[in-house]
């Protein structure tokens, strides 16, 4: 394989050159060029693409972004291939996916670890080049001894002390959260790569904000909340906060907004527990978190900009309820697609 590939994209025109060890996404995001895109790790289908000419190498074929419809039609994974020599493609794009932020590969050392609940840490890592990302995007994180690539939220937002912060959930028998939750100690040194993401936090809009967080999906709308505190946006607007748990011990979030000026103001917390069990310690409301949603807001759901993130079905249901049962603009909502 050539250190170096030129990929033409047939359907907008773009021409970038891939380096070696960049996906064809990658290299076209980092060339500024707006290849349609979500998860960046080929769960969510968001980069399909169709070879014209050339050859490629598919990082993983098994990949659950594609169907057996796709393969059979020719479709392969912007995020999971890599160009063997100069290619032609044709693949969406769209100004909307062009980076605001160039990303860009560096080196970080972990520099402190603290637990949030039974599963969910915060990692927090010194970045060697600095840290520039808006508030609710992702970096691509390469971990010591993990094959391949894995895609966290930060938690903060950019800092000229070149820190990175991550809250992540460990997954049974996770590779990627088996080596940060078990083996890697401070000091310790991984590959940052970043920032990407569409779902960040838009400083321009005038509506109330609603951040809805499930799971690990906490790290990003804690990030949009910092960054519209630090915007200043929040002094005539209201930011909502929705978090939803299994389980009230998996409940998480408050403690970190209660320092961020405005709250039980200007920023509110609800917390919504779908198992409650037998917990008579519970009081707070229960079910599931896009129903609580539409309970807690005042007034119409197309006047607010939402995010959020979180699994997969609670991303889907909050998409129905938003698009399909109260008609919000698609420009008002942002999420990043995880499996």
């Amino acid at each position: 394989m050539s250190d170096q590939a030129r990929i033409t994209n047939q359907k907008d025109g773009s021409s970038f050159v891939q380096a070696a060890g960049d996906s064809i996404l990658r290299a076209a995001l980092r060339a500024g060029v707006g290849l349609a895109y979500e998860c960046n790790s080929g769960g969510c289908g968001g980069c399909k693409f169709e070879l014209l000419d050339g050859e490629i190498e598919n990082l993983w074929p098994a990949a659950p972004g594609l169907t057996e419809r796709d393969k059979r039609r020719g479709r392969h994974l912007a995020c999971q291939c890599r160009a063997c020599g100069d290619i032609t493609i044709a693949a969406p794009s769209a100004g909307d996916y062009v980076p605001q932020i160039q990303p860009r590969r560096q080196s970080a050392q972990l520099a402190m670890v603290r637990d949030l609940t039974h599963d969910i840490r915060e990692f927090r890592f010194v970045a060697s080049k600095g840290a520039n990302f808006l508030p609710g995007q992702y970096a691509m994180l390469d971990l010591p001894e993990v094959a391949g690539s894995r895609a966290y939220s930060m938690s903060n937002t950019p800092n000229a002390q070149r820190e990175w912060h991550f809250q992540i959930r460990r997954v049974p028998h996770g590779q990627g959260t088996h080596l940060l939750f078990d083996r890697l100690e401070t000091g310790d040194e991984i590959g940052i790569d970043g920032p990407y993401g569409v779902a960040y936090l838009r400083t321009d809009s005038p509506r109330d904000l609603v951040c809805v967080a499930g799971g690990s999906g906490l790290a990003p709308m804690i990030s949009i909340a910092r960054g519209a505190v630090e915007a200043g946006m929040l002094s005539d607007r209201t930011l909502y906060f929705f978090y939803g748990a299994r389980t009230p011990r998996d409940v998480c979030g408050e403690d970190i907004l209660r320092t961020l000026p405005g709250f039980g103001e200007r920023i509110r917390f609800i917390p919504v527990v779908s198992l409650p069990g037998n917990d008579d310690a519970w009081a707070g409301e229960t079910g599931y978190v896009h129903d609580q949603l539409a309970r807690t807001l005042p007034g119409n759901l197309a006047d607010y900009e939402f995010y959020f993130a979180g699994p997969p079905p609670m991303t889907q249901a909050l998409q129905e309820l938003l698009m399909v049962g109260h008609q919000v603009p698609f420009g008002q909502i942002h999420f990043d697609r995880f499996f």
